[in-house]
């Protein structure tokens, strides 16, 4: 599992957005969460939701259900215990659809440089891939957040989420799947629901080789640590910890000679690819360094 760490912050430091320059100084002890949320905030609209590219892919200056998702997970990196929270929680809350979920994507005039997943999204429908991701991130929060835990729109997230993992039939798209195995992984230690379907659902995935995403790019792929990326997360008893350590392995063999890790999709503008970059580096070496 050995990578080089150097050469990772090298890589960040030339390559990436000040978002991950801060995020990996966090991560290596090196800077505060104020000066991440500093960053974190040049994505944040005055409605309380996150817009602004942070989402590499969607390039939209408007507030966005995949914003919000990839803000709590900084809020969650950091353990945020500002008002920025509940305001994302707020901002979540309008736009909930009557049956807890919220939709893929909302509509938005600036479409240049987004990907047409984002552009085609029905607003009318909610997402279960969505809605998993986005109350995976508030649950890391809500374990030392009273007022995330109690918040409206986490309690009708998290049932959404659980009525439709439990109804999920056949095999989910491999996005799915992950997303919602690590809504699983974070609420199972507060709901015996949860833990009573992460087993069901685990077998959804290919523990010992990649998972292919259909419709994807060529060769695009999902690997177990990123279904389990938390060492010490329920899902971890489910998975082989051979091939968790040989993941580990692979994960680490995968940093490229400028220091930085490839993604194995396409990404949609020319801003677009080394942000993902950024983000996938960052990724890497928190997952590497978490279960050193």
């Amino acid at each position: 599992m050995n990578f080089d760490l150097d050469a990772a912050v090298s890589f960040v430091t030339t390559h990436a957005r000040v978002l991950e320059r801060r995020r990996l100084r966090h991560l290596l002890g090196e800077g505060s969460p104020g000066e991440v949320l500093l960053a974190l905030d040049a994505h944040r609209n005055l409605d309380g939701g996150f817009g602004w590219a942070l989402e590499p892919d969607l390039r939209s200056t408007t507030s966005q259900p995949v914003a919000a998702m990839h803000a709590l997970e900084v809020l969650a990196d950091v353990r945020d215990t500002s008002s920025r929270t509940v305001d994302l929680c707020d901002w979540l809350a309008a736009h909930t659809l009557a049956d807890g979920g919220t939709p893929f994507a909302l509509p938005y005039p600036d479409t240049e440089g987004s990907a047409p997943h984002w552009i085609n999204a029905d607003p009318g429908t909610s997402s279960l891939q969505m809605t998993t991701q986005l109350a995976a991130q508030a649950h890391r929060l809500a374990g030392h957040r009273k007022d995330v835990a109690d918040h409206p729109w986490l309690r009708a997230a998290t049932g959404y989420c659980l009525d439709g993992i439990e109804q999920t039939s056949g095999t989910p798209a491999a996005h799915e799947a992950m997303f919602a195995m690590h809504f699983l992984d974070a609420v199972a230690p507060i709901s015996a629901r949860a833990r009573s379907l992460l087993d069901g659902f685990a077998s959804h995935v290919c523990m010992d080789r990649p998972t292919p995403v259909a419709g994807g790019a060529e060769g695009e792929v999902l690997h177990p640590l990123d279904f389990t990326p938390h060492p010490h997360s329920p899902s971890r008893a489910v998975f082989d910890r051979d091939a968790v350590t040989a993941d580990l392995a692979r994960l680490a063999a995968q940093q490229k000679p400028d220091g930085g890790w490839d993604i194995t999709f396409t990404a949609c503008s020319p801003a677009a690819a080394p942000e993902w970059r950024g983000y996938a580096t960052v990724q890497a070496v928190n997952v590497l360094h978490a279960n050193a």
